[in-house]
C-alpha cells in the first residue's frame, strides 16, 4: 500500500514536469510548444507550430497514461507513460542536433534550456515510480478440495451433511455382505438332497456266513437300576438307617 502511493506520488510529480516542460525554452530561447509534431520526423525548421499540434502533444498522452496507471495500479502503464516521454525527447534532441550541427549548453538563453531538463527529469520520475510501485495484487488461486465428512455422526444440518452410522455386524454364523454366498445346482424332482460327504458303505455278507462278534460291553457305564447298588444280582441290601420295613 505504501509502495503505491509513493510510486503514485513520483509519477504523478513526473508527468506533471513533462507537461510543463513544453511551456519553457528548449532551444535557443524557442519553447517546446513552437516545434511542431512532424518536425520530429521530417527534420526541425523555422516554422512556428499550435499548442495542440506541437511537441506537448506526446506529452499530454503520456500524463493521461500515467493517470490510468495510478488509478488502476499498473506499473506497465506509467512505465510506458515515462518511456513515451523520454522517446520523444531523446528524438528531438537528435533532430535539433543534426539542424544545429550539434547541441551546446551555454547560460542564457543560448543552447539547451530548461525545458529539456524537465522533460528528461520527468520520465525518469514516471520510470522510478513504476519501479516503486508494487501494482495490483494478485489474486491467489484458490484450491477447492472436497469436503471432508465429519469425525462423528452429526444430527443437525442438512441431510447430505451427515455422516452414516457404521453398518451392523452381520450374525454369528452369517456369511459377510462382501463374500459370495456358496450356491448349489438345481435337483430334479424326487432326487436325494446332496450331501457335501460321502456315505460309508461295507460289502454285503454272503449267505451263510456267522454273524460278526458282538462289540464288548462298555465297562465305563453306568449300572444300570436292576443291578442294585452294590453290583448285578445284588438288588437287595441292608436298609438305610433310619428305614423301617
Amino acid at each position: 500500500m505504501i509502495r503505491n502511493i509513493v510510486g503514485s506520488v513520483l509519477a504523478l510529480a513526473g508527468a506533471t514536469a513533462a507537461v510543463w516542460s513544453p511551456f519553457r525554452a528548449w532551444y535557443d530561447g524557442r519553447h517546446g510548444r513552437d516545434y511542431p509534431i512532424e518536425d520530429l520526423f521530417t527534420g526541425i525548421t523555422d516554422a512556428k507550430a499550435d499548442v495542440m499540434t506541437s511537441i506537448l502533444l506526446p506529452f499530454l498522452f503520456a500524463a493521461l497514461l500515467t493517470l490510468v496507471g495510478v488509478v488502476f495500479r499498473s506499473r506497465w502503464l506509467v512505465a510506458l507513460a515515462g518511456l513515451v516521454v523520454l522517446g520523444f525527447t531523446i528524438l528531438w534532441m537528435v533532430r535539433v542536433g543534426q539542424a544545429e550541427g550539434g547541441l551546446t549548453v551555454e547560460s542564457g538563453d543560448r543552447g539547451l534550456g530548461d525545458g529539456v531538463a524537465n522533460a528528461l527529469g520527468g520520465g525518469v520520475l514516471l520510470l522510478i515510480g513504476a519501479v516503486v510501485m508494487s501494482g495490483r495484487p494478485r489474486p491467489h488461486a484458490t484450491r477447492v478440495d472436497q469436503p471432508r465428512p465429519p469425525t462423528r455422526p452429526t444430527l443437525d444440518g442438512p441431510p447430505s451433511d451427515r455422516r452414516p452410522y457404521p453398518p451392523e455386524r452381520p450374525p454369528y454364523g452369517a456369511p459377510p455382505d462382501d463374500q459370495p454366498t456358496r450356491t448349489y445346482p438345481a435337483q430334479p424332482p424326487g432326487a436325494p438332497p446332496p450331501d457335501d460327504q460321502p456315505t460309508r458303505t461295507y460289502p454285503a455278507r454272503p449267505p451263510g456266513a456267522p454273524p460278526p462278534e458282538a462289540a464288548p460291553p462298555d465297562r465305563t457305564a453306568p449300572p444300570s437300576s436292576s443291578d442294585g447298588p452294590w453290583g448285578p444280582g445284588r438288588d437287595e441290601g441292608p436298609p438305610p438307617p433310619g428305614h423301617r420295613g
